[in-house]
């Protein structure tokens, strides 16, 4: 079982959030990184809105740290360490322009690049961004197709539904063309997107009950079984995990998630301080351990 972590401080979980991440900073959130570094953690999450509106401030939040330039200063101060996107709205960007901006950061992260990718669900953003809101999810499918021949390709071609690509040059562009593409959503629709396009499935705000239930549906369709590699269960233990104050109910909530099918675990720690954070780290790692 590998271990990721909700980064502090990035974004704001109305529900879960601890009160000094509101007045931290990239200080604070390289200190968990670097923790996580050298703990052996995964990866590292980062989300993306660009401006969230007000009317559902108390459901989303609103701090979303911008992942591009957060996991490219994250990456000089680590060595190992994945960085996962959680989650790129796919309509908010022409498909090589993701493949330019986060391929050139998995050149400087030296290849630890995870493209975690999603629908969106925000109207208002898309319709502040001028991008269609009606038809996202046919546009999605067609952009995951297009990451998957652009990524990494230094003239890339691709022609599909929405996206037309051919007689460019991206320079620089991924060190890999095989960046893991992990499907973001809270829905079953976005596991069979995920079956059927992406390298895994890192869903949120699901209980580990319904979880566990559209994984025993998906592992019966033709989809599922025409894969060539497993897909990854990337799966969040909601809203929070206390390995520290509550290392049985820890390891109760975590097996639940386990059981749903889950090969990597992604963390949001219960914390009152970064010092506390950085303990809950520790303790999850040695109860994985046993």
């Amino acid at each position: 079982m590998r271990l990721g972590i909700v980064t502090p401080v990035v974004s704001l979980n109305p529900r879960a959030h601890g009160r000094w991440e509101q007045d931290a900073g990239i200080e604070e959130i390289a200190a968990v990184a670097e923790a996580a570094d050298r703990l052996g953690y995964h990866h590292l999450t980062c989300s993306e809105h660009v401006a969230v509106p007000g009317a559902v401030e108390d459901r989303r939040g609103t701090r979303y740290w911008d992942p591009l330039a957060t996991f490219g200063y994250l990456a000089a101060r680590t060595e190992q360490v994945r960085f996962a996107t959680h989650v790129l709205v796919l309509g908010y960007h022409h498909p090589l322009a993701i493949a330019k901006r986060y391929g050139t950061l998995d050149q400087v992260s030296g290849g630890r690049l995870i493209l975690g990718v999603g629908v969106g669900s925000l109207e208002e953003e898309f319709a502040l961004l001028g991008a269609p809101f009606d038809d996202r999810g046919e546009r999605a499918d067609d952009a995951i197709r297009a990451l998957r021949a652009t990524l990494g390709r230094r003239e890339p071609e691709y022609h599909g539904t929405h996206y037309d690509i051919e007689g460019f040059v991206v320079d620089p562009t991924a060190r890999r063309t095989a960046v893991p593409l992990w499907i973001g959503g809270r829905s079953y629709r976005s596991l069979r997107r995920a079956v059927e396009l992406g390298d895994g499935w890192a869903p949120f705000g699901v209980s580990a009950e319904e979880l566990g239930e559209w994984v025993r549906r998906a592992r019966e369709t033709e989809a599922w079984g025409a894969r060539s590699e497993a897909l990854e269960l990337v799966l969040y233990p909601d809203p929070y995990v206390d390995p520290v104050g509550d290392p049985a109910g820890t390891q109760e909530l975590v097996g639940r998630y386990v059981d749903a099918g889950a090969t990597i675990l992604n963390l949001r720690f219960r914390h009152d301080s970064l010092g506390e954070c950085l303990e809950q780290m520790q303790e999850m790692v040695e109860i994985a351990g046993k």
